[in-house]
């Protein structure tokens, strides 16, 4: 059978919040009988957007995280509550509005927060994955509105087998935010999830002063060489999608050659300029 899923791209993510907007728009103050209650005005975001900030200026970037509910197979918050929590044959995860009233656990038992608290209908709330919306068939666009409204694409909506979409998400390098860990294995995936989950080596290279275009520059790690690039127009590089561990910068270039070491935890590495002798 058919399942959802959800790609969300880091890459082309700028934090304009239009998908938070229209999650407030199709569920504050509306009811959705059977699917889920009117979602209040304030203190919840179905559509939570983390943002991470990299490197230090004049090299450094911010990435945004959109987080809605994972919807995961796995899911932490079905085996906290397993008479509330549901699993549509399509994959969305549903919290029964009645079962679910009282059950204050709820909210602790997603290791993304992405459960709310809703103190007027006493019953934890989320992302529905706009349940309501797929399965009227008079809905058009036959998707989310959050994936709708997005203008830049970094949100997509996808209703495939599931082994289909397994191919896919491989091709396409899609990885779920802390499942390796989780084991939860979510229906939402995530393209260029480097950008907020590991780090960068970066760097200007001069000659004389001058920013030079072209020096070969190699990373190397303790297993050997990691990765080679050439610098930019402005003499500049970066090693993205590093794990934790002690790297060389080796530099090759106008009849020079330079070296620097730097060890990457928890945070990326702007090594300022470095000069060819």
């Amino acid at each position: 059978m058919k399942q959802t899923f959800m790609v969300i791209d880091v890459g082309l993510c700028h934090d304009c919040n239009n998908c938070f907007m229209a999650c407030k728009d199709e569920h504050v103050d509306n009811n959705w009988p059977g699917y889920t209650g009117p979602q209040p005005r304030h203190g919840q975001r179905w559509m939570n957007i983390e943002r991470r900030e990299r490197g230090v200026y004049a090299r450094n970037d911010v990435a945004y995280l959109p987080m809605p509910c994972q919807h995961c197979q796995n899911a932490h918050c079905q085996k906290a509550a397993p008479d509330a929590i549901t699993i549509r044959p399509d994959g969305i995860v549903m919290i029964d509005m009645e079962k679910a009233k009282g059950n204050k656990e709820l909210i602790d038992s997603c290791p993304f927060g992405a459960i709310y608290w809703n103190d007027e209908l006493g019953m934890g709330q989320k992302c529905t994955m706009c349940a309501h919306l797929i399965d009227d068939k008079s809905w058009t666009p036959g998707m989310p509105r959050c994936a709708h409204s997005c203008p830049t694409d970094a949100m997509k909506f996808y209703v495939m087998e599931p082994a289909e979409f397994a191919e896919f998400a491989k091709k396409e390098g899609l990885e779920g935010y802390r499942s390796a860990e989780l084991k939860n294995d979510p229906r939402v995936l995530y393209k260029n999830l480097h950008k907020y989950t590991k780090n960068f080596v970066t760097a200007g290279v001069l000659v004389k002063g001058d920013c030079f275009e072209g020096a070969k520059v190699t990373l190397k790690g303790k297993a050997g060489v990691v990765a080679t690039q050439t610098t930019n127009f402005f003499g500049e590089f970066k090693f993205d999608g590093l794990d934790d561990g002690e790297y060389t910068v080796e530099i090759e270039g106008a009849g020079g050659k330079t070296s620097a070491n730097t060890v990457v935890k928890g945070d990326s590495k702007n090594l300022g300029f470095l000069n060819l002798a």
